[in-house]
């Protein structure tokens, strides 16, 4: 295993996912309008998911002998997202923004994935893991959005 290629895909994807657990919460505290209290739930369960995948791969990066460095300054500076909203937000703008965000991880962990299978496999494993999660929650989210075609 080469320990610094596998810490170059861990450590942005823990980046991510905690980026994205923080706006899970976010959104959860500050969804307003029609389908309020489905997403509120749902955010919720996906800020849990969100926690333990990034658990992991902090754990799996110090297994490995590479820090895991997710402090408030290091996500800040490092997360490939656009800030949340503040305040109260519509929930017909929720969904479309935590669906953003969902797709841009699972499209980083498609590259990550086929890289870590050249070093570590194990890696790969839990890459392919939280990108089944993420495709889940992505796919659920997506549905929450209206339909871009008027109904006849």
């Amino acid at each position: 295993m080469e320990r610094q290629v596998v810490g170059r895909e861990l450590a942005p994807l823990l980046i991510e996912l905690v980026d994205l657990a923080l706006t899970a919460k976010q959104a959860h505290w500050n969804v307003s309008g029609m389908w309020f209290r489905q997403l509120h739930t749902q955010l919720d369960e996906l800020a849990d998911d969100v926690r333990l995948w990034s658990d992991d791969v902090a754990e799996r990066l110090t297994t490995i002998g590479v820090a895991a460095d997710a402090r408030v300054e290091t996500v800040a500076s490092r997360t490939p997202f656009a800030s949340f909203p503040g305040g109260s937000v519509d929930s017909t703008k929720v969904a479309p923004l935590i669906v953003e965000r969902l797709g841009k991880i699972v499209e980083n962990n498609q590259t990550r994935i086929e890289k870590l299978g050249a070093v570590d496999l194990v890696s790969q494993e839990l890459v392919i893991g939280i990108t089944g999660g993420l495709q889940k929650q992505e796919w659920m989210f997506a549905a929450e959005q209206p339909s871009q075609t008027p109904t006849p």
